[in-house]
């Protein structure tokens, strides 16, 4: 496994479907790729970006996330997210996206990151969930 260092890029990419347009998520007559699922697939390219580089027993959990949404994705249109690690800071990391359609970018900005022990975490969550059942 390497070190994490500035400069890894990560990338994933998506095909627009019905689920993703923002008409559904109440954005009516909006037959377009939602802000949310454009936030998703740049936490995902993050994510991607450091995969393997991280110690054992570590994750990310997405902490921040800055985008300007600037073009619009049609319903079929693939969609690609790009992440660059731009910074390190202590558990800190700090990516600089940007999303692209076939035609233009459609939104950039940055996304932090929190490295976490994945079993504390994952605790955590379990201890929500217990006492969510008060």
């Amino acid at each position: 496994m390497d070190m994490l260092q500035t400069g890894l890029q990560g990338k994933k990419e998506m095909v627009v479907e019905r689920e993703h347009l923002a008409s559904v998520m109440g954005n009516i007559g909006a037959d377009v790729l939602s802000t949310h699922c454009v936030v998703l697939l740049m936490e995902l390219a993050s994510r991607d970006a450091v995969d393997g580089h991280l110690p054992a027993g570590k994750i990310t959990v997405g902490t921040q996330i800055r985008i300007r949404h600037r073009g619009a994705a049609l319903l079929g249109s693939t969609v690609r997210a790009e992440s660059r690690l731009e910074a390190i800071q202590g558990r800190r990391l700090v990516f600089r996206v940007e999303a692209y359609d076939e035609h233009e970018m459609i939104a950039a900005g940055e996304n932090e990151q929190l490295i976490v022990s994945a079993d504390r975490f994952l605790e955590r969550i379990q201890k929500k969930k217990r006492q969510a059942r008060l």
